[in-house]
């Protein structure tokens, strides 16, 4: 820890062209967006954006949790790749960080569709405390 508070962490940008492939996926009509978007996740399992979208496109309960918690997992070895410590900001104002945290605040929905409140109020805290401030 700094004078300045806790420490920021932010997660490299993510590739154009999968950022391309992602939106190309999201374009396609409702009724084959899910899978349009788990091919992307298929060809890009490190993009967090893509299992975030995936996560947004699959059906609200179990079916989103899987997708937001593989996402959550993989951000967490990104961000500990990026020198994250266990602690600190990941702040929403990054882009290269949303896929993070829309998977985290997936996650945090889901769980308490499911029925995992503990976990669905852990994701709650863990996620103002990587950015108090939100989404603005």
């Amino acid at each position: 820890m700094s004078r300045s508070g806790p420490p920021e962490t932010i997660l490299p940008a993510v590739d154009v062209a999968i950022m391309h492939a992602l939106r190309q996926a999201l374009a396609t009509t409702v009724d084959s967006r899910r899978a349009a978007v788990a091919s992307v996740v298929a060809k890009y399992p490190t993009c967090l954006h893509a299992w975030a979208a995936l996560g947004r496109a699959s059906t609200p309960g179990i079916d989103a949790y899987m997708a937001f918690r593989v996402g959550y997992h993989r951000g967490l070895d990104q961000l500990r790749g990026s020198g994250w410590r266990g602690s600190g900001f990941v702040r929403w104002q990054h882009e290269s960080n949303r896929g993070f945290l829309e998977c985290l605040e997936g996650l945090a929905v889901n769980a308490r569709i499911i029925g995992e409140e503990s976990e669905a109020v852990r994701c709650q805290q863990f996620l103002i405390q990587c950015d108090p401030r939100g989404r603005g």
